[in-house]
């Protein structure tokens, strides 16, 4: 896989005991919600792992017949505690796109804490089409599959943006999908994505994580992902 943006060193990052949101409570208050979540984890990845294959591969043949290119990269996040780990991902962008970041972030439209443009000149033809339908996030599930992360749960960002962020969103485990990514995503602000990521772990449960699932599906499917 092609590597982006990843730390010699992969330091975990602390966490300010001094958040919002009490470490200590949000994991004992959560105990058996933890262990169902879990096994709701693996059963539900591994089962779209399994019938989204052949898809996989498809997808995986056309990006690399766009540019002859690596289909696949990897990035460094920032999950649960701080503590850094690679995410899986369909390539969207050109070959080394992320050397150009700092030359467009004046043109970033983002109005949270992470970068986006509505025409990005890096992202590739059928990039936009992935990105549009959340298709380029699918190989997350082998990161669930790790326990770096769940179904439903904080977006992880890059350390340089995490390092812009509250601690406390990292109490959890980051997850595919959350509140601001079926409420509004790139148009809400920095403030408005830490406190919907505060009410998801003030509010976690497998009721909540059930309700974002049916949202997310219909969101992506009505393709206001792009």
């Amino acid at each position: 896989m092609e590597k982006m943006t990843v730390l010699e060193t992969r330091p975990e990052i602390s966490l300010d005991t001094n958040a919002s949101l009490n470490h200590t409570s949000v994991h004992n208050r959560k105990f058996w919600y933890s262990i169902i979540k879990r096994i709701g984890d693996v059963f539900f990845s591994l089962l779209a792992l399994v019938l989204l294959s052949p898809f996989l591969i498809i997808v995986s043949i056309l990006i690399f017949l766009e540019d002859r290119h690596n289909p696949f990269y990897v990035q460094d996040r920032v999950g649960l505690n701080g503590r850094v780990f690679r995410i899986y991902k369909f390539r969207t962008m050109r070959v080394n796109s992320h050397a150009q970041r700092d030359e467009l972030l004046s043109q970033n439209e983002d109005q949270g804490a992470n970068f986006m443009m509505t025409k990005d000149p890096r992202v590739t033809k059928i990039g936009v089409f992935l990105r549009k339908f959340s298709i380029d996030e699918l190989l997350q599930l082998f990161n669930i599959l790790k326990s770096d992360m769940s179904i439903i749960g904080p977006r992880p960002f890059i350390p340089e943006e995490q390092a812009e962020l509250p601690s406390d969103r990292l109490l959890v485990k980051p997850g595919l999908s959350c509140y601001w990514q079926i409420g509004g995503k790139n148009s809400l602000s920095k403030e408005e994505q830490i406190e919907l990521d505060r009410k998801y772990i003030r509010e976690c449960s497998i009721g909540t994580d059930v309700k974002i699932v049916f949202k997310t599906i219909i969101h992506v499917l009505s393709g206001k992902n792009g």
